[in-house]
């Protein structure tokens, strides 16, 4: 693999202040069903930052921390490496379920990133990860998303372009199904197909997909959108199909959905962005259904281009018309029900 500069937004801080918004349907219970964490070159996002955007005014009841490469171990066999960010998620966790950090219980679910093309030599690894990771760990995920297009970026990590397809790699997946896991795939829309043969291959593999199925507004498709809307709905069509797939709506603050939020004077507001976003969100809807569906930040990932606060009005937006039981598998069943966590009769 080869890692490069992320293309990850800077966080502005005081530009984000500038726009703030009553908080809609206060009282909606949300499992953020896709956050990282980290202390990197790029900016701090560990427990206190998170808090900070988690009482913003939603109510947050759990997360789930998905795999971005973080605290990894610098010593000892490189397959055990990321086996660090697990214990180090599993520690956040710990943090948040004191109650110190408020009553969401950050980190409830994990998602870790051990390597699946070890293919059968990855077991002693999901099993370490397990060890470590005090009953959290739900899932993996590895880097899968790749483009011919240098200018289609979204990784600081270039997987190898037929990753999906190697052998070992759909082995290591069909591992997954034997502990229990899923895999979280985040691929561009002119990989769906690869995923859909992926996802065929391990029908005993939940296969989440994130980040609403990527696609892509940038590089060859900036000026053939609609043909590259065309295209990824009718690749997402095949891969709903397949009953073992579920879909996170979200991420779209990313530069490579060809978006211009940040470029604004202020932050967009979230009828901007629920405007922006409602043909993805339709499209998911109508093929996932909701029971398959569910909301997710990426924070602080997508933070450089809108708050926290504004995000989840925008989910709200789009949902509005929903009814009651449809809002609460889009806001926290669907992540509960797919990463096995527990909500209170409350929620």
């Amino acid at each position: 693999m080869q890692i490069v500069h992320a293309p990850h937004l800077p966080v502005r801080p005081d530009w984000l202040a500038s726009h703030e918004e009553a908080i809609l349907e206060p009282d909606l219970p949300i499992v953020d069903a896709h956050h990282h964490l980290w202390d990197r070159q790029s900016g701090r996002y560990l427990t206190h930052e998170f808090r900070d955007d988690l009482a913003s005014g939603h109510r947050i009841v759990s997360t789930v921390y998905v795999q971005c490469r973080s605290m990894m171990r610098s010593a000892g066999p490189e397959a055990m490496k990321p086996v660090g960010e697990v214990e180090f998620a599993n520690g956040i966790a710990a943090m948040f379920a004191s109650g110190a950090y408020g009553p969401t219980l950050g980190c409830a679910a994990i998602v870790g990133g051990a390597d699946l093309s070890l293919a059968g030599e990855v077991e002693p690894v999901l099993e370490a990860m397990l060890e470590v990771s005090g009953g959290r760990l739900r899932g993996i995920r590895n880097p899968l998303a790749w483009h011919e297009d240098a200018a289609v970026s979204s990784s600081p990590v270039t997987p190898p372009r037929d990753r999906m397809s190697n052998a070992a790699f759909v082995h290591g997946v069909r591992i997954l199904g034997r502990y229990g896991l899923s895999l979280d795939a985040w691929v561009y829309h002119t990989q769906l197909d690869a995923l859909y043969e992926l996802a065929r291959a391990a029908p005993a593999v939940t296969i989440v997909v994130d980040h609403f199925g990527g696609p892509v507004g940038v590089g060859p498709h900036a000026a053939q959108r609609d043909v590259a809307l065309t295209e990824w709905a009718a690749k997402l069509r095949k891969l709903a199909s397949l009953p073992n797939t579920r879909m996170k709506l979200g991420g779209a603050g990313m530069t490579v959905f060809g978006f211009d939020f940040a470029s604004q004077e202020r932050p967009p507001s979230s009828e901007q962005l629920a405007a922006a976003w409602r043909p993805y969100f339709e499209t998911c809807i109508d093929l996932f259904g909701v029971d398959r569906c569910m909301f997710e930040s990426n924070f602080p990932v997508d933070k450089g281009a809108f708050s926290y606060h504004v995000l989840w009005n925008a989910f709200k937006r789009l949902a509005h018309a929903l009814s009651a039981d449809e809002k609460a598998a889009l806001f926290s069943r669907t992540a509960a029900g797919t990463y096995r966590l527990q909500l209170s009769g409350d929620d």
